[in-house]
């Protein structure tokens, strides 16, 4: 008798570990990046949270398999209720569909595009340490990821250039909607063979 309780008891330690705590599953819980960095002379907590290439099964194979050859994981903004930094998007042409990937390797965020032939190579439209990436949130004073990207419609765009004097006309196709929370976005634009940042301001 005293075996069987011991043997329960351990099987039902073992299924509280495997529960995921605070609804994360236990792979984000393990992409999860804590540390310190020091702002204004002090030693401030922050937590970046990563989700696997596997969390996006949107993403095209062969994007999948560039992704996990780069070692990416993706980061997570603290804002962050569902699954977010891929997007799709007619970003070379009006109807391609073209993706869009915030890839975190190493320690460096970089902004990456996939045209609709996504076994060429992406491009890198920006390119940063995670730790410039923070800011701080909530009440315990802990710093999180604050760097996010969107599809920006043509008319999404216009709207953002709405206090402009002399407005432009209205775009092609989709923009690439680069922002951080509560402070600016910019919107790149693939035109000509080249990309461009869209002025919103005169």
């Amino acid at each position: 008798m005293r075996l069987v309780q011991s043997f329960l008891l351990a099987a039902t330690s073992i299924a509280l570990a495997a529960v995921p705590r605070h609804g994360q599953s236990a792979a984000a819980t393990q992409l999860d990046t804590p540390g310190h960095v020091e702002v204004n002379g002090r030693s401030t907590p922050f937590l970046i949270r990563h989700l696997p290439v596997s969390s996006f099964p949107q993403l095209p194979a062969a994007v999948q398999r560039v992704l996990n050859q780069r070692g990416c994981v993706i980061p997570q903004t603290y804002e962050a209720h569902a699954p977010e930094n891929v997007i799709s998007a007619s970003l070379e042409r009006r109807g391609s569909v073209d993706w869009a990937v915030l890839c975190s390797a190493r320690g460096t965020v970089s902004l990456l595009v996939f045209w609709a032939d996504s076994a060429a190579e992406p491009t890198v439209l920006a390119s940063a340490p995670e730790t410039e990436r923070l800011e701080a949130h909530g009440a315990d004073g802990v710093l999180g990821f604050d760097w996010g990207i969107d599809a920006a419609s043509p008319e999404q765009v216009h709207e953002a250039q709405a206090g402009m004097k002399n407005r432009p006309p209205l775009l092609d196709h989709d923009a690439l909607a680069d922002s951080r929370i509560d402070q600016t976005t910019v919107y790149h634009y693939f035109s000509a063979n080249a990309w461009t940042v869209v002025p919103t301001q005169d």
